[in-house]
């Protein structure tokens, strides 16, 4: 997706292209196909569910054909991770990938030993909190008890979108608010939980005994194999993390 001129673009193909996903099953199939997809349009062409999509359905609000309903039913499916994990921008990672995006943009640390080690901010550790005791969060209740809002912490969705950056937490499910009746209203909204409560923690962290740029790496050739005309720059801005640095020999857990 692209401004120009003032006007929104979206790149996709046409209905009838081969390469054309048709329904949110097709989108779930081929992301566990290639690993990891950002949702919209970046410098590496062809890498998007955008780009695999008709353009003239998103936003018609048809879950059967809107790729942008699609990412609601996919992150519910429990079948592939959805947040924030590309650039700061959303984008969906297959079960089997995920522990080598777990290893490698944690850099081998829970989160715990993250904060112990003066290696997360105070701002993430009151939202990392508030997962001890709740499974799940709508986006407005997390802000809340994390202290965030008027009179409290700023930086709520920054500090959010660097969690999902560093894969610590996801969004689950979009979902309507509810009023003291217990009445859906408003806007779908996110609702975040931690990856291990949705996969477990064996899952997740499968990858830990690897050292974190090996994931790294691993995840740079998918990348190069799908995409051969990617370029150094272009897959590091993608994955993000120390791509192309060694790490030192803190190898934290929990």
């Amino acid at each position: 997706m692209g401004n120009e001129n003032g006007t929104w673009i979206m790149h996709g193909v046409e209905w009838d292209s081969p390469e054309c996903l048709h329904t949110v099953q097709d989108a779930i199939n081929y992301i566990n196909e290639v690993g990891f997809l950002p949702l919209f349009k970046n410098d590496l062409s062809g890498f998007s569910l955008e780009e695999h999509t008709f353009p003239d359905y998103w936003w018609c609000g048809d879950p059967e054909v809107d790729p942008w309903e699609w990412r609601g039913i996919i992150a519910r499916s429990g079948e592939v991770a959805y947040g924030k994990f590309f650039e700061k921008k959303a984008g969906f990672i297959s079960k089997k990938w995920l522990p080598y995006f777990v290893n490698y943009r944690r850099d081998g640390y829970d989160f715990e030993a993250l904060w112990d080690d003066e290696k997360a901010t105070n701002r993430q550790k009151k939202i990392m909190d508030c997962f001890e005791t709740e499974d799940e969060l709508y986006s407005n209740d997390l802000k809340q008890k994390a202290g965030f809002g008027k009179g409290g912490e700023k930086g709520f969705d920054g500090t959010v979108t660097d969690l999902q950056m560093k894969t610590y937490i996801c969004v689950k499910d979009f979902r309507q608010r509810k009023n003291k009746k217990g009445e859906p209203y408003g806007w779908s909204i996110a609702v975040y939980a931690k990856p291990e409560c949705l996969w477990g923690y064996e899952n997740v962290t499968s990858r830990y005994s690897d050292d974190p740029p090996e994931s790294g790496k691993a995840i740079a050739r998918n990348i190069m194999e799908l995409y051969p005309i990617a370029s150094a720059g272009q897959i590091k801005r993608l994955i993000g993390g120390t791509y192309g640095t060694r790490l030192g020999g803190h190898m934290r857990r929990s």
